[in-house]
Order: structure tokens, then sequence, then C-alpha cells
């Protein structure tokens, strides 16, 4: 083999670091040559690093090198490597791109050069913190960590560059640097000049762009369209003209949720978990009885998802009749099986409180991290679980006395007799599904470590009773009977429910949640199913997230910390807005953080003068240029190239849901209506419509198609914001087919001739004040504030005329039958008057009720 890097080239830094690792594995000939030299005979520009393998193929990419030299090294892929690799290069270059770009080429300093990347610093910092592992992938070093060393590498080897805060990036970062490989890679690149070694390389790069002004930017960014053929071209126009007619038939479904705008038999479930000790822990603190903290809490819930429009087809829960009998139904199945055992278990106990402590009454200092605050049963820091009598420092939660080590006699999962039977089902379930890389990393983690027998049963009250004799004062441990809740809600709803939960062949299912409970989905309910031989359907595609994070820290409901589902109705902003927003920050790859700051971006910028705007004015154009009624179109080459440009995104929409990237695929919305808002700024129909014949046929195309994409949007809108989608339907009074199916070519829904409705804006801009006050209410004691005292007497009769005032302007613009767009603006000005006069008179803000305003 052959390597060949370059002196000033930034990716010969971790392909020499990983060749270093992988010495003496094969014979390597490294080969130092000049920038302009072409070493592949196939590229046309120069192009460093380059491996050349023994059989003559070339590996050009940093990151594939260095998994070459990993490999050869012994070194086993894992999905969390995987996934910092791709964090690499969509985050952190274009970031560090920039940092050194601004310090090397032109001379700047300081937080100018840390600006750009120190949100990606913070990321690395935060992920080593939490995970408590030297490295980024675990206790080893893997190739994520030399790869992202090699990269930070120019930056940081100045200290004023790594921030003294980051702790955990700085020991990191030493560790790496300190080692015999890395430190050859650093001299032979850099020649002892330092980060200046790059001036050559970069100099040759495009100036970055403003990435703080990409974030926040209102204007519509520019697309760079994708090259076509004439056969796309084709096959796009001969779908968009059969238009409705190439609808399937309409299926008798509700509620819009994806799978359901493709006509699939979908069934949509959720509920409330309601026993364990979390459950008796909260009654005990409320003063009420177990049941009924749960009726309390159900409602609450049920509440907050109907608030959010969440369209579930029931929302059930555990406390039910079915529960018990399905899950002692599985556990005597199990029992019969030889695939449960009894054993003797020490646990704590509280001679005060007289009674065995379950891991919810029980907290210390966690053994693995030193977390101070460690449950019973899991840390909430590391994320390993524990068991009770492992913590250091125990203290009963409810009295705080020291509980003592007693022993009781207790049930047990035989996992590791299950073991080859999840191993066999999970080789042939992983290839070719979509479960999350998260999701494969933590099970391959459980298998790695080897399956232990798990305890399925606690000395409580409040749960599903154990139906054996010896073991009637017990009930099972909730992470046994919780996620049998799935088969009770079902069988609650309906009673075909063995259709769904005992026909693996036919049924694919979909489970969502956060990482911390793929063990138990993943893990011990097929175990549970696998062993009670009853043709259970087990999990196709495990989708779990990341962590959301709060601002600059965590969520924090002791603390008053960070907004949460039963407070999002407080704020004056609609559930749509929300859905959009946590939507687009979804934490699918990685942990991200919602911030007051970046929602009223995105608020004003995609959804206020991107999407809105784009729609509003498709709509418009039609009301006032063409008497309400959709003009007839003649498609040019441009407008057939447009149509095919929105059917190929709309197609990458659907490649994008289908393997459940939800965040991505909300770009995909926000990408068609950019092309829409260009494509009415170019052709100007607003000018057109007064010139001669043909410039006015040209803006009846224009309108007509621009008309047929706010159409599609607003199907491709449902799953993100059904309440705008239905808006949007209402006004263009789309027809019912088109309204309930999504097709996967764009068609032309509302034909020449069709009438729409009355349109009107959809979005309201957010303001700095309120997103302030809001941010400020959140950042903690917010459950502990005291009530809003109200302005002085002549500010609020000041407030009241201008209220009247303003009042009379919109009377007389009605009246007068003025413009809608002027109409709406006043009305929106009499709205934030209305506002404010409440906030003055220290009146709770109402959420706006009828049409939504711009």
């Amino acid at each position: 083999m052959r390597l060949f890097v370059s002196e000033g080239a930034p990716g010969s830094l971790p392909v020499l670091a990983a060749a270093g690792r992988a010495q003496g594995r094969a014979e390597l000939l490294i080969s130092t040559v000049g920038p302009e030299e072409c070493v592949v005979p196939f590229l046309t520009r120069p192009k460093v690093p380059v491996l050349q393998l023994d059989s003559g193929n070339y590996l050009f990419s940093t990151s594939a090198i260095c998994r070459y030299f990993f490999l050869l090294s012994g070194w086993e892929q894992d999905d969390l490597t995987n996934q910092w690799l791709e964090w690499e290069a969509t985050e952190l270059q274009p970031a560090l791109s920039a940092a050194l770009y601004y310090l090397v080429v032109q001379g700047k300093k300081g937080e100018d050069v840390l600006g750009p990347v120190r949100r990606a610093l913070m990321h690395i910092d935060h992920s080593l913190s939490r995970r408590s592992c030297p490295f980024l992938a675990g206790e080893t070093e893997s190739l994520a960590d030399i790869v992202l060393w090699g990269a930070l590498y120019p930056l940081l080897q100045d200290p004023s560059y790594l921030p003294e805060e980051l702790g955990a990036l700085h020991s990191w970062f030493q560790t790496l640097s300190s080692q015999e490989p890395c430190q050859r890679a650093a001299e032979t690149v850099l020649k002892q000049q330092g980060v200046l070694a790059l001036r050559p390389y970069l100099q040759k790069q495009p100036q970055p762009g403003s990435l703080e002004g990409r974030l926040i930017s209102n204007e519509p960014e520019e697309e760079e369209l994708a090259t076509l053929s004439e056969e796309e071209i084709a096959v796009a126009v001969a779908a968009w003209e059969k238009g409705l007619e190439s609808l399937p038939p309409l299926r008798p479904q509700q509620n819009p949720v994806y799978s359901r705008l493709r006509q699939w038999n979908t069934l949509y479930l959720c509920g409330t978990d309601e026993y364990g000790t979390a459950t008796e822990t909260k009654a005990m603190e409320e003063g009420l009885t177990p049941q009924e903290i749960c009726d309390k809490y159900h409602v609450i819930h049920a509440d907050i998802y109907r608030w959010f429009n969440i369209s579930f087809d029931f929302f059930g829960r555990t406390t039910t009749p079915q529960q018990t009998k399905i899950t002692q139904d599985i556990f005597q199945r199990l029992l019969a099986r030889g695939f449960v055992l009894q054993d003797t278990v020490e646990q704590l106990r509280c001679e005060h409180c007289a009674r065995f402590l379950a891991d919810r009454f029980v907290e210390g200092v966690c053994p693995f991290c030193g977390y101070e605050e460690a449950r019973g049963d899991q840390c909430d820091k590391c994320g390993k679980l524990i068991n009770a009598i492992e913590l250091k420092k125990p203290q009963c939660k409810v009295c705080r006395s020291c509980p003592v080590v007693k022993s009781s006699q207790h049930l047990f999962l035989d996992l590791p007799k299950l073991g080859a039977r999840v191993e066999e089902w999970l080789e042939k379930t992983l290839p070719g599904s979509d479960w999350t890389p998260n999701a494969r990393f933590i099970i391959r983690s459980w298998l790695r470590d080897g399956l232990k027998p798990r305890c399925i049963t606690r000395d409580l009250k409040w749960g599903t009773p154990v139906p054996l004799e010896g073991f009637e004062d017990k009930v099972f441990y909730v992470w046994f009977d919780a996620t049998i809740g799935y088969l009770s809600i079902t069988a609650n709803y309906t009673d075909q429910w063995e259709k769904w939960w005992k026909n693996p062949e036919q049924v694919n299912l979909y489970q969502f949640m956060a990482k911390d409970n793929v063990p138990f989905h993943g893990i011990v309910f097929p175990s549970s199913a696998l062993g009670a031989e009853d043709n259970y359907t087990l999990v196709s595609h495990l989708i779990a997230t990341e962590y959301l994070n709060y601002e600059d820290g965590k969520f924090s409901k002791s603390r008053g910390v960070g907004v949460f589902g039963d407070m999002a109705q407080d704020t004056g902003i609609p559930a749509d807005i929300w859905r959009f927003y946590l939507l687009y920050i979804r934490p699918e790859g990685q942990d991200s953080a919602f911030s007051w700051t970046d929602m009223l971006f995105k608020n004003n910028s995609e959804l206020l003068n991107n999407l809105g705007n784009f729609i509003n004015r498709a709509g418009m154009f039609v009301s006032k240029f063409f008497g309400g009624f959709v003009p007839e179109m003649v498609l040019t080459s441009d407008d057939q190239r447009l149509l095919t440009h929105v059917t190929l995104e709309l197609q990458h929409y659907h490649q994008l849901l289908e393997k459940v990237r939800i965040r991505d695929a909300l770009r995909s919305i926000l990408t068609i209506s950019r092309h829409g808002n260009q494509y009415i700024q170019v052709n100007e129909p607003w000018k057109r419509i007064k010139g001669g014949e043909a410039d006015r046929q040209r803006a009846g195309t224009v309108t007509g198609l621009a008309v047929n994409i706010a159409a599609l949007l607003s199907v491709m809108l449902q799953p993100y914001m059904p309440t705008v989608s239905a808006t949007i339907q209402a006004q263009l009074q789309l027809p019912p087919p088109a309204r309930s199916i999504l097709p996967t070519n764009f068609l032309c829904t509302l034909p020449a001739g069709h009438q729409i409705g009355t349109v009107s804006p959809l979005f309201q801009k957010l303001e700095n004040d309120q997103i302030e006050s809001l941010k400020q209410r959140f950042s903690g004691g917010q459950a502990k504030a005291s009530p809003k005292t109200a302005a002085g007497p002549q500010q609020i009769q000041a407030l009241t005329e201008e209220v009247t005032k303003q009042g009379n302007i919109v009377r007389e613009l009605k009246a007068q039958k003025a413009d809608k767009n002027q109409i709406a603006a006043e009305v929106a000005k009499l709205l934030d008057l209305k506002k404010q006069l409440a906030q003055a008179e220290g009146k709770p803000l109402e959420t706006p009720k009828g049409k939504k305003k711009k």
C-alpha cells in the first residue's frame, strides 16, 4: 500500500495518526507530495490524502482511509462511531472550516474565530461528560476519536481556542495529542509552523459564508437545483396532467398521520404507564391513593395530547383488567416453559417506614459515575442500570433514614436462556430495518456484555398481581409489565387485538421512544414474547431519539427550568407552531437544544416569510386577478422543470418519512415553498396581469401552478401541522380525495376553473419582547412565581382608548371592503393592543380563536 500525504493539508493529520496506529499490520509506504500533484490518475484535480491499495484501487476520503487502517488493526465497527463521523462531516467541518479561514487567511482573533465552532466544541464536551467515558465511543480509542482529533488539532493546539470550562474536551484532546502516532502526524503536516502551515491550502478555499447569518436570516435561501433528465421531466408532466383521476380509492381512515396519507392500514396507540413506585411516590406526595393519582394524571396527559392534536386512534392506560389478564398469561407461559427462576434478593428495607424500599423510594451515590442523586434502578447521569444495594450512602426518600439490607424471595426472567432466540430474531430483523443507530448500539452493548437474569417482581401493593403461590403479596416489576401495555391498550380498543399482536407476518410494528427505554423494548419484551411462544408481533422498527436539552442546560421540573407539555398551551403560541419547531429540532442523530430565540427565528423566517408568504400569495393572486377561479395553465419548459423539481422533492419527502427521518422530511416542505417563492418572484404575475394577452396568459399559468404547489404543501403538512393544513385546504377548497391521499407524484389537484375560498394569512409574527418574556418566565422557579401585578390606571386608560380607536379603524375598512391584506394588518395591530391591555390589567392571555392572523 502507498499513502500520499501533503504538508499543510488538514486531512493528512488523521490519516497519518491512523496509519501509525496500524503500523506493522501491513506493508505501507508513505509519500509526501506537493499540494498540486495529481496522484489519482482518473481525478482532474489534485487530491490528498490518498491511499493506493495493493489491488490498484484508491481511497481518497479522509474518513474512508482512517476506517481502512482501523479495520486493519482489528477494530470492530459500531453505530456510535458512524454517528460521530456523520456529525463531523455535516456539522463540525463547515463550522471548523470557517473558523480556520477567519484565523489563517483573514487574520481574525478571539471570538471571531471561536464563535463559529463553539457550539460544536460544547457538543463534544457535553457528550464526553454525560457518558463519563474518556473517548467518544466508549472506554477505548475509536476511529471517531482520530478523525475528530485530526480535524480539530490545527485550531485547538493553540490553548487560547480550547475553552477552560470544557474540561472533558480538554482532557480528551490532551490524551490524544500526547500519543506518539498523533505527535508524529502533527510534526509531519504542520512542520513546527502550527496552524499557519495550512495557509496555502486555506487560501484556495472559497470564503465561508456567515454561519450565524444563515441561521437567522428571514430571506428565502437560494436553492441549488438538481440537473434534470428529459425522462424525469416527461414522467413528471405526465403525472401532473392525469390529476385527481390518478388517485387511488379513499380508505375510510381518520386523522392526519403520514401512514394514513399513504392509505396504509394503521393503528396508532399510546397510553399512560400507571403501575410502579413512581406512582406510589407521587400519590404519597399529593395525599391521594395510587388509583386517584392515576385517574388525575391520565386526564392531564390526554388533554395535553389533545391540545397538541396528537391523533391517536386510542389513548389508553395500564390499570385495566385486560392488562392483568394478558400480563399474567405471558408470565404463566414463560413459567411453564422454564424461563422463570426463583432466587433470594438482598433489598434495602427502611425500618422506620417498616417496608422494603422499591427502587424509586431510595437514592444515593451512583457506584459508576459518583452522581449524588442516582435512583435505585438507574442513574440519570450516566444512564447505567443499578441494583439499589449497590448505591453508596443510600437514603429512604420518604423519611431520609439510612435503610438496611435484608433478604426477600423473588422471580427472575432467565434472559441468558432466551439470549439465543433474541439474537436469532435480531439477525433477521435488523438488516434492512429502520432501527435507529443509537437503538442498535444499545442492544448490541447489552448482548456483548452478556444477558443476565432480571428480577420481574417487587414488594409493592400497586401493580399487576403475581399469579403464583407464595408470591401473592408481590406485584410484577413495572419494566416487565409496562411494555405489555401496548397489547392491553389495543385489547381495550378492539376485541380483534390479536390480529395486530399475534400476526407478525402481516404487521409492521414501529415503536417510538427516548433512548433510555431501548433495552426494555428491544431486549426484555422481545425475550418475554419469544419465550411465551404465542406468535407475538415483535418490533420491526425501533425509533429512539437522543436527548432534547433546554437552552444551554437541561430541562428540570423541580427547578422550574424549561417549558413542559402542560405549560405550552399557556404561552399564547398555537399548538401547530410548537409541533413545527419541536419536529424541526427533533434530536434524531444527536442531542439538540430547545431555544426560544431560535424558535422566534424559525417561526418568522421559515413559517411567516417562506411557507406562509408563498401560500398566501398564491391564493391571493387567484382571488385578486382571476375572480377566485384557478386560471388556465399553459406550461413552458421552465414550468415543466419546476414541476419536476417539486416532484423529486416530494419523492425525497416520501423516502425520508419511510425511513422515519421526520426532521429531515420537514425540510423538504420548506424547500418546495422556497422554490415556489422564487418562481413567483422571477415571473412577477402582478406585473404581467397588466400587460398584453401573452403576459396575462403567463400570469395565469404562474398563478395556477403556484396555487397547485400550495395545495400539495397543505397535504405534506398534515403530519406536522394539522390545523394549518386544514386551514389551507379550506381556503383552497381542495377536493376531498386530494385532502386525504398524498401521491408520490405532484398532481394537478386544482384544475382550471376550480373555485377557491377566502384566503387569509396563516401565521403570526413572534416578537422579541414576547419571546424574552417567555424565556424569563421559564428560566427557573416559575412554579413559585408571584401573580402578575396590574399596571397603573393611567396606562390602562390610554391602552383602552388605543384599542377603541384601532377597533374603529378595522370596522371602517371592513365597511369599505378594503384590500384584505390591509385589513389583516390592522387587525393584527388591534390584537396586539388587546394583548397589551390584558397584560396591563393583569388578566391571563387568551389564545386567539377563529382565523389565524399574519
